[in-house]
This record gives structure tokens, sequence and C-alpha cells, in this order.
């Protein structure tokens, strides 16, 4: 479409639209092809209706709602509640998601954050079920990336999304949360005081449900296609093969979109995911200058990775302590640690991403000099 605004009263229309079940991006695009105007559609017959392609049922669907549907309350309302809305033809609908796959024909924002078309939008998505190693890659990533100037982006989900959020407030950055209910809803309802101290920090609640929806299990799949969408890039910390981070990275490979993961433990089930985007061209992350770096960003200034969060562990210094003046294979390292085998992979690869050790041939390791 082209980024022409349209008037004032046709975005209305585009709302009401919006609002009734069973009009999505697509049928939403057959309405205003066949009609050419959503204020048009909104007043058609059932038999113009199903003309334009949606279908006798959801014509019909469309014909009761619309007669109980008040379009002046509802955005009264939304004025209560401080949102306001974009559609596909407001030129300050965000660039970037208008130019993916399927972009919401309306979206939601709740917040005073402005989109600005030179903002660097970071998602950081991963599992609910966040490890330590998680934890800690996805607060070290984010204070770079945010210390660059980028903007973080995320599902305000348990886990890697509620981490990158908070990490992000954190260090004074401003975050975007989007949401698989109406950004009137705080959905996990766990993650309230988080999303409120998002909007009281200057960022944004986003999504293209209409007020009150609470989600489905469809919801979700959507919403990450929002945020593959929005974003120049999409970063998994940690994710099992079936997680819902993938989704939203494989929307970011179909939209041209650039591709980050961050290798973990291979004795990790969270680690599957990113490793198996790596195996598909996924560029592998060890800091926030691999990101960085594809979007010549210069003049990085934060990028000192994840010493810079804590100091060094009990665990770390016991593995220290073993490596001092010498280089041992993992076997070795297990025995002389008495760590078991999975919980030294985790440290390892920790400490390797901190630069405290590097792993040789062989399954050998070193302190670094």
């Amino acid at each position: 479409m082209d980024e022409l605004d349209i008037s004032q009263e046709e975005r209305r229309y585009w709302l009401a639209l919006s609002v009734c079940d069973g009009i999505g991006p697509k049928r939403f695009q057959k309405l205003l092809h066949h009609f050419e105007s959503a204020q048009i559609a909104w007043h058609a017959t059932k038999e113009e209706l199903c003309e334009s392609g949606i279908g006798e049922r959801v014509s019909e669907d469309l014909i009761v709602f619309r007669e109980t549907f008040s379009i002046e309350e509802y955005e009264e309302r939304m004025a209560k509640l401080g949102i306001e809305y974009f559609t596909l033809q407001d030129s300050t609908y965000p660039k970037l998601l208008k130019a993916s796959n399927n972009p919401p024909i309306v979206l939601y924002k709740k917040g005073t954050l402005s989109f600005n078309d030179n903002d660097i939008l970071i998602s950081i998505v991963g599992t609910r079920r966040v490890t330590e190693y998680g934890r800690e890659v996805t607060e070290f990533l984010v204070r770079d990336l945010v210390d660059a100037g980028c903007m973080i982006v995320s599902g305000l989900a348990m886990g890697v999304d509620a981490i990158a959020h908070s990490s992000t407030l954190a260090v004074g950055g401003k975050t975007i949360a989007v949401l698989g209910s109406g950004v009137d809803i705080c959905t996990p309802a766990e993650n309230t005081r988080l999303y409120n101290s998002i909007l009281e920090n200057g960022g944004a609640i986003l999504s293209e449900n209409p007020l009150g929806r609470m989600p489905n299990k469809g919801s979700f799949p959507m919403r990450n296609r929002i945020i593959a969408g929005l974003s120049r890039g999409v970063v998994v910390t940690e994710g099992s093969e079936d997680s819902g981070s993938l989704i939203t990275a494989n929307n970011a490979f179909e939209n041209d979109r650039l591709v980050f993961a961050v290798p973990g433990p291979i004795t990790s089930s969270v680690s599957k995911g990113p490793i198996s985007l790596i195996a598909r061209g996924a560029k592998m992350v060890m800091s926030a200058k691999d990101i960085l770096e594809e979007f010549n960003i210069p003049n990085i200034k934060g990028t000192k990775g994840i010493k810079r969060i804590k100091g060094l562990t009990k665990e770390e210094k016991k593995i220290v302590d073993v490596l001092q003046d010498q280089q041992l294979h993992f076997d070795e390292l297990v025995k002389r640690t008495n760590f078991s085998s999975s919980q030294l992979g985790t440290l390892l690869s920790l400490m390797e991403m901190k630069g405290m050790i590097k792993s040789f041939e062989s399954g050998v390791f070193g302190l670094t000099t």
C-alpha cells in the first residue's frame, strides 16, 4: 500500500472492522479490494459482503456485530486508557512492520513512545523455562545493545522475554512489549509490575488485538510475527526445538531480517533451538558486537561482555584454580572439579563468553592470557 494518510472518517471504519471477530488482515484486504473503502464495506449488504470473498458466515457475523458496536464509544474507551492506533495507510505506521509479510491492518499502542525510522529495534526472545546461563547471557547482551543505542522488543512472557524487558529498563533504555491480548490487558498477569514499568519509562505496549480481548492458542504465533516484523534482527538466547521463539525466528527469516542465536551447552534441551537456527544460517552470537557489526553501528561503548555484570562465582573460581598454568581435557576437568558433565558444560560455556577461558581442539580448555 502507498504510505498516504487516509481520512479520519475512513480510519474509524478500519478500526471498526478490525474489532470484528473473523476480519483479519487477509479478509480485510478482500473487503478493501472489492469495495475500495472500509466505510463502504461496513455498510454493505450481506450479498455484497459475500461477493467480496470473505464467506457467508463471516458476512453474517459482521452484520450482527455492526448492529451493536459503537465506534464512538470504542474511541472514547481508548482515549480514557491513553491508547492510540495506526492503520496500514497511516504514514506513522512502523515502516519495517508495514514492509513485512501479513502486517496487522490496525496496530494498537499504549505508551508515550513514538516510532522513528532511525531507531534500531532488536528483538530478544527465548524460552519461558530460562536457565541461569540464559538469564546471564540475555542480561549482558541487552545491556550492551542498549548501551549502543538499540531499542529492545520482546513479548512480555515469563523467562527470556521478561528478562529482556527488565534488563533494558535497568540500564535506562526503552523497550517495546508485543502482546497476544489487547494492550489494556497485561498477559501474563504475573508481569503487571513490568508492564507498568515499561509504560512509566517511556516504552510501549503493542498489539493488533482489540481492547479487552484475551489471548487464545493462536494469538501467540500471530504476536510473534509482529515482533519479527518490527525488528531489524531477532536474537534467540535459549529455546527448545518447539519453542515459540523459533516461530519468531522463522518469521524473521521469511522477511529477510537477520537472525542471531546464542550457542549453549549441548547437554541442555533449551540449547537445541539456537543450535538448529545456527545450522540454518543464523549468526552465532558470543557478544553484542556480533550483532552490532551487522548493522554497521560505530563507537560501540558497552561490549565488555558479561564480566561487567558479575564477578567470579564460587564454581568459576574452582575451575580457574584447576586450570592455573595448564590446559585440561573436559573429562579431566569433570574429575578434578567433581561437577557433573552437564553442570561443567554450562559453566564452561558461560566462562568462554565472559572471556575467562578458551576452548582448544579435542575438548581441551585453558585460561585466557
